[in-house]
């Protein structure tokens, strides 16, 4: 006689139960989310797509040089010739709201961890689990209580998307020099000056090497969110490989690195303008 184990036997029944007596909580979760990717897209897909390319082209241009405007204008020119600008734009929006999400959860728990090292002792083995077990398996409990659509690939995305983010925060946090801080109290700032005028810059660098990590790993669970009926370039990918077309697989992955490389090197870009003078490190 040997011995099962099945998860899904005691998962399914709580999934259930969770179904039929919060499903109008669910639902307005759902609305609120999926309303505001579809505002988002809807608002980067309104203007004509040259005006879209030359806004980002000048922005970065004038915030961060002009090799970081050349690059904007390559990388969404690329999008646009290869006859994807509709999905690379839901896509974008898609990852610019579980990007927003993620920082959201993951800057105040950060902040708590590294003013608390029992919740970041407590954090770190969730944290570790979050990262190591593989996406698709946030998506069926996901899919059992939203459906497909948006909202259980932004589930899925920020799972992937707070850990660094989190983890990071809290470096960072736990980074600030004491003296600045022992500063601050003794001319008789309150805490919230001190978080916003001391630690927050002083902690800045670091917080923004985890914003990019958080954005480049949203970003690459896009083709996971095409599994699950969440569109972008991620269901170009998806019908691709399901119909067996080598050019539009091709196109939309093409499509997806230049929007990676694109977002990976403007946060660098900031970060490095950020950088405090006679940093070295």
């Amino acid at each position: 006689m040997t011995f099962h184990f099945s998860p899904g036997a005691w998962l399914a029944p709580g999934l259930d139960w969770l179904n039929r007596n919060f499903h109008p909580f669910f639902d307005a979760i759902s609305q609120v989310v999926d309303g505001t990717i579809v505002g988002l897209q809807t608002a980067l897909l309104y203007p004509p797509s040259y005006v879209i390319i030359l806004a980002a082209t000048g922005i970065a241009w004038l915030l961060l040089g002009y090799r970081m405007g050349l690059l904007s204008l390559f990388a969404l020119g690329f999008c646009f010739m290869m006859d994807l600008w509709r999905e690379t734009m839901q896509t974008v929006g898609l990852v610019s709201v579980a990007v927003l999400i993620s920082v959201l959860i993951a800057v105040p728990l950060g902040i708590y961890a590294a003013r608390r090292p029992k919740v970041e002792a407590r954090l770190r083995p969730i944290l570790d689990i979050m990262q190591t077990v593989p996406p698709w398996v946030y998506l069926i409990p996901a899919v059992m209580i939203f459906s497909l659509g948006r909202v259980p690939a932004i589930l899925a995305t920020i799972v992937y998307g707070v850990p660094p983010m989190l983890r990071l925060t809290t470096l960072a946090f736990k980074g600030v020099r004491k003296d600045l801080i022992e500063l601050g109290q003794a001319i008789g700032a309150p805490p919230r000056v001190i978080l916003t005028k001391i630690e927050f810059p002083s902690a800045m660098p670091t917080l923004l090497v985890g914003l990019n990590q958080c954005i480049l790993l949203s970003l690459a669970m896009v083709v996971l969110a095409g599994l699950v009926g969440a569109g972008g370039l991620g269901a170009e990918v998806t019908r691709g490989l399901t119909r067996m077309e080598m050019g539009l697989g091709l196109r939309a992955g093409l499509a997806i690195v230049a929007v990676a490389i694109l977002l990976d090197r403007l946060s660098r870009a900031a970060f490095q303008r950020r950088k405090i003078p006679g940093d070295k490190h």
